[in-house]
């Protein structure tokens, strides 16, 4: 087995991620205090929250958070639905499921990392980049054109980490179509789900579209509950499914009980919390227009299409590695710079920052921003 290589993202974030005094690159939206969310719970889930054993669980996840998770699909039963300890989890074992060294996997970046590495760490892959000189459309061509005989797996991300964009329905809808035309699995990361700035271009999740594709999702990013530690994996493939179960017996074997139980009232009450974190983004953005216009000679800003991370482009002569570590030493302020979304399988831009537009009131990191720009004036 290939050794996989440093975590980037992770390994800026142990330096800087709780000891910067502004997180502004943060990948979640807004998160909630127990009593927040135990306030949405029905009296069933209340009750199973005050009555709790901390025994095992079940590897596949708690059946009842299994079935309120399969009732946000179209076309998924709750045995469709394996729930992991994270998407990092979901996605790792996903992956040596699908692939061996024989097989072939196409990646399309930029992305979270793990996405191509561990790929890249069990077979040949190639990489498909979303164009950032036209708003970070995907060619679906170059799709076509990067499959092989023996790709086995399409990885996806929409709304894209890190650029925020999306693709059409119709456009998603054919991927899914050449995946079952060639026994390929689309492999898709729907984490940012939910938080569209349009709702009417919600994509469908993919393994609506098809029995062979898997559809991964998570707690963390547009519930904004990342400390739950609860992600899953939608897939109608039931042979699929069982093995990732067993899979899984490698690893965390089964997910923490009081995690399951406050997952499944988020899952239950996911139309009020993403309602609530989409107000937060929708009031948030016109701040980061109104930063983003000041110092225009800087930046190239594009609000996200969905989720609540964006990737400007900075402008300066100094580059953009120089500029985010002086803001974070000099300002105490956060942002990833390109070199985090580096990809071994296509060039990507080396002059972008992922900045977050999920956390509320953004207002005190921008104004410490926006006083060490106009310093350097």
């Amino acid at each position: 087995m290939t050794l996989l290589p440093d975590f980037r993202l992770e390994t800026y974030f142990s330096r800087w991620e709780f000891t910067a005094r502004h997180h502004l690159t943060a990948s979640d939206a807004q998160t909630m205090t127990m009593s927040e969310l135990l306030a949405l719970a029905d009296p069933g889930d209340l009750h199973a929250w005050e009555t709790l054993s901390f025994g095992y669980t079940e590897t596949f996840g708690d059946p009842a958070l299994r079935q309120a998770i399969a009732e946000t699909y179209a076309h998924v039963d709750a045995d469709d639905v394996i729930c992991f300890t994270g998407a990092q989890e979901a996605l790792y074992l996903a992956m040596h499921v699908l692939l061996g060294p024989a097989d072939h996997a196409v990646v399309v970046t930029p992305n979270y990392q793990s996405a191509e590495t561990v790929p890249l760490s069990l077979c040949e892959v190639s990489g498909v980049a979303l164009d950032p000189d036209d708003d970070w459309a995907l060619d679906l061509e170059r799709v076509v054109a990067a499959l092989r005989p023996n790709t086995r797996v399409l990885s996806v991300n929409f709304p894209n980490n890190p650029t925020g964009t999306l693709v059409d329905a119709a456009d998603f809808a054919r991927l899914a179509q050449l995946c079952d035309e060639r026994g390929i699995h689309l492999f898709s990361d729907e984490v940012y789900r939910g938080l569209e700035l349009d709702p009417s271009r919600t994509l469908a999740q993919a393994a609506e579209l098809s029995e062979r594709a898997l559809s991964l999702n998570v707690t963390s990013k547009s519930l904004g509950l990342p400390g739950l530690r609860l992600g899953w994996i939608a897939c109608r493939d039931r042979e699929v499914r069982s093995r990732l179960e067993r899979a899984k017996h490698y690893t965390t074997i089964c997910n923490a009980a009081p995690s399951e139980v406050l997952a499944r009232i988020a899952v239950k009450a996911r139309d009020r919390i993403l309602e609530r974190n989409r107000a937060v983004i929708a009031a948030n953005l016109p701040a980061f227009d109104a930063f983003f216009a000041e110092f225009g000679e800087l930046f190239e800003w594009r609000a996200p299409d969905g989720g609540c991370v964006a990737y400007p482009r900075y402008l300066g002569a100094d580059g953009v590695e120089r500029f985010c570590a002086e803001l974070v030493e000099q300002a105490g302020v956060l942002l990833l710079p390109s070199s985090i979304y580096r990809s071994e399988l296509t060039p990507t831009p080396g002059d972008r920052f992922r900045i977050g537009v999920g956390r509320r009131d953004p207002g005190p990191a921008l104004d410490a921003f926006a006083a060490w720009l106009r310093g350097r004036r």
